[in-house]
């Protein structure tokens, strides 16, 4: 079988993951349930304002309760969710609650997948029963050779779910992988996943210790990683991996949902733009009320084109109105970029008067 290149770098022995083709159209809805994880993976990119953490997440909103949950779900029009950490084996109960949660609210069509370093078949079982789809296993480096000490066979053989691999592509590690990628196949593993190993601000020292070098100015990927994921699949041409590259992931598969969430809420007022982000004018004054009454009045500003946004004190235009007539208002006013997302991140800012 001839290596499949697919966007960003990424590439595929086979078909992908039912939780990868989700991803990479932007349609999964990303469920951080807990920052806690005992493995201590030196490697691991969790962000140091969730690691550690018992804290929840639904993409990149904090969830504090389950409709926060079912509500970021809809506003995405999630076609399913990827269930992570931290380790969500870390609080079962919760994991297995969220699971059931998004079952019963979507009924059976809404893929659920995991991932996990916990290989235990009891678990397995729990989060079966519970409704999980796919479970996605990170077995700690040093297990890699020595999978045979961990539950993995008897998962695969004792329960109905999708079970694969996930790890990183460390550089370097060509062996330890092709004897992992062997041993997933003797079991009947059904995918492996291998990421482009990435650096954060929370793994940064492991650049130093492992003697690591960034790969270029433009990707926070380390030099080396897809080499070494590129060698694995050309040894293994007939099994199912997936080598998705850091690119990748911002290029094509948060840039997809990004997009799908714009056009799922965005207003009649709102314009997206091609990488699904939101264009709109704010304005700012100590009465937002009476500010709408003012673009009503003097402007015949109609009501479907603004909106007052009480929670981050602004009344949103259109951006083409304000354009227009910005420079005459007594107020402050802006034509703003900012990402779909909870935290409606910024991107760009221009004054208007």
């Amino acid at each position: 079988m001839t290596i499949q290149r697919l966007d960003c770098g990424s590439a595929a022995n086979g078909e992908l993951a039912e939780g990868c083709k989700l991803c990479t159209e932007g349609a999964k809805m990303v469920l951080f349930v807990t920052g806690r994880c005992r493995a201590g993976c030196y490697y691991c990119p969790v962000s140091a304002e969730r690691k550690g953490r018992d804290v929840i997440y639904a993409d990149e909103g904090r969830a504090m309760t389950d409709d926060d949950v079912l509500a970021e779900a809809e506003a995405m029009d999630a076609l399913g969710t990827g269930i992570t950490g931290g380790d969500p084996s870390e609080n079962l109960d919760r994991t297995e609650h969220f699971i059931r949660l998004l079952r019963q609210h979507f009924g059976p069509r809404h893929h659920i997948h995991l991932y996990t370093s916990v290989i235990n078949l009891t678990n397995a079982k729990r989060l079966e029963a519970a409704g999980l789809d796919e479970i996605r296993y990170h077995p700690r480096e040093e297990l890699w050779r020595q999978m045979d000490r961990t539950e993995l066979k008897d998962i695969v053989a004792g329960t109905g779910m999708d079970v694969g691999l996930e790890v990183p592509a460390l550089p370097g590690r060509n062996t330890d992988l092709n004897i992992l990628m062997d041993y997933a196949a003797a079991v009947g593993v059904k995918f492996v996943n291998l990421n482009e190993l990435e650096f954060s601000e929370s793994n940064w020292s492991m650049m130093s210790d492992h003697n690591y070098e960034v790969k270029d100015e433009l990707a926070s990927a380390v030099k080396g990683s897809e080499e070494t994921a590129l060698a694995v699949l050309s040894a293994h041409p007939d099994q199912r991996i997936h080598f998705c590259s850091s690119s990748f992931k911002d290029g094509v598969q948060l840039r997809h949902r990004l997009h799908r969430r714009a056009e799922h809420i965005a207003k009649e007022y709102d314009v997206v733009t091609p990488d699904g982000t939101l264009i709109k004018g704010l304005v700012y004054a100590d009465d937002l009320a009476a500010a709408a009454d003012y673009l009503r009045q003097e402007y015949e500003v109609p009501d479907s084109l603004m909106h007052i946004d009480g929670e981050r004190h602004r009344l949103e235009v259109a951006s083409w109105v304000l354009e227009e007539v910005g420079k005459e208002l007594p107020f402050k006013c802006y034509v703003v970029e900012e990402y779909p997302t909870a935290d409606r991140l910024e991107v760009e800012r221009t004054p208007l008067n």
